[in-house]
């Protein structure tokens, strides 16, 4: 989640779990055991029922929009995020949807891999080698027909602030398949795409739409000096061209929708977005059982709702398989920001959540 900062972060847990639980020995505990992650590691396509079942026929294209940008600032590897490729992947393939990979360039395009965000769904996306075949060699977005699409989907990292608002076969790309009443989509930097888009009418694409993207906190909060390396921060630009910009809470899950435009606040948000893509082409959404970082968003929604006390009762409600290192980054992150009372129930959350798992 917050790669750069893992070692501070841990440092400043210990701290506090060994005041309120007495032992360092806590945070290890809290973390997802080794042979757990190996076991993640190896999923493939075929362990997943959801992919494989009761696929519809073929619906349709939609296009997936990649970044080629690969470094930023003093050489700092950037790219595409992959679980934001991956979770959308399967939601569309799983509900009869045909995807192409393009991108600026044409080619292999940069991919940021996130060890800390990834389950299982990610990590079969990562060893379906033909998958990955198609993504190397993604289709320059001047070759693409926008009309052969259904909808499009601009994946967003970091490198998308820089190679998606200029280029003028996105700009081909987003007006056609608007004008044409198909869907747009994009999720946390992935908006980029939609800037200085001018319809036929002379107006601007984003003019008094509802659109939400990676917001100025949650870019400011990892990379302080933002403004200073992007050529925009996203929420300020999306805001200038005449959005009405939708902010959600901080690295939680916020999905906005006007039209035919369907955007995501942060990575959080992948699988809602292409769930609601999938209904505003006209189609159910196929059923999915929600993985365990979106429960453990959702109980972090339900704490920022309606308190310690609402979350702790919804957890004890319903125990579920809650990805609890996600709850406990939240906690670490409240610390850093010296909200002491968020931190310590992200923490006793977290604890009761290893106690309802028998550990």
């Amino acid at each position: 989640m917050i790669k750069k900062l893992i070692i501070s972060l841990v440092v400043i847990a210990a701290l506090f779990v060994s005041m309120f639980y007495g032992a360092r020995a806590w945070l290890k505990s809290a973390l997802p055991e080794r042979a757990y992650i190996e076991a993640l590691k190896q999923t493939t396509p075929s362990d997943l029922s959801y992919i494989n079942e009761n696929v519809p026929a073929s619906r349709g294209r939609i296009l997936t929009v990649l970044t080629n940008v690969n470094s930023m600032g003093e050489g700092e590897k950037i790219g595409y995020e992959h679980t934001e490729l991956a979770r959308a992947y399967w939601v569309f393939t799983a509900n009869g949807f045909d995807v192409d990979f393009a991108s600026p360039q044409g080619g292999k395009p940069p991919v940021v891999i996130d060890g800390d965000d990834m389950g299982a769904f990610d990590y079969a996306f990562l060893n379906a080698t033909d998958i990955q075949d198609r993504i190397d060699e993604s289709i320059p977005v001047s070759k693409i027909n926008p009309l052969d699409y259904a909808a499009v989907y601009f994946v967003g990292g970091k490198g998308a602030m820089f190679d998606f608002p200029d280029n003028p076969d996105i700009q081909r790309i987003i007006k056609a398949l608007y004008q044409h009443d198909r869907v747009i989509s994009a999720v946390c930097h992935g908006p980029a795409a939609l800037v200085n888009v001018t319809l036929d009418d002379g107006t601007m694409l984003l003019a008094d739409k509802a659109v939400t993207g990676f917001t100025n906190e949650e870019e400011l909060f990892l990379i302080p000096d933002a403004i200073t390396i992007f050529p925009f921060l996203l929420e300020d630009k999306l805001i200038q061209q005449g959005a009405l910009f939708d902010k959600g809470d901080r690295y939680l899950e916020q999905v906005t929708q006007h039209g035919k435009v369907i955007t995501g606040q942060n990575p959080w948000s992948v699988w809602k977005m292409a769930e609601m893509v999938v209904a505003e082409l006209g189609y159910t959404p196929k059923q999915r059982t929600r993985t365990p970082e979106e429960l453990a968003i959702d109980l972090l929604m339900t704490y920022e709702r309606g308190g310690y006390n609402e979350a702790y009762s919804a957890m004890i409600a319903q125990p579920q398989a809650y990805q609890r290192i996600t709850i406990l980054m939240h906690g670490i992150v409240s610390f850093m920001e010296f909200d002491i009372g968020k931190g310590i129930d992200l923490l006793r959350l977290t604890h009761h959540l290893k106690e309802l798992a028998g550990e």
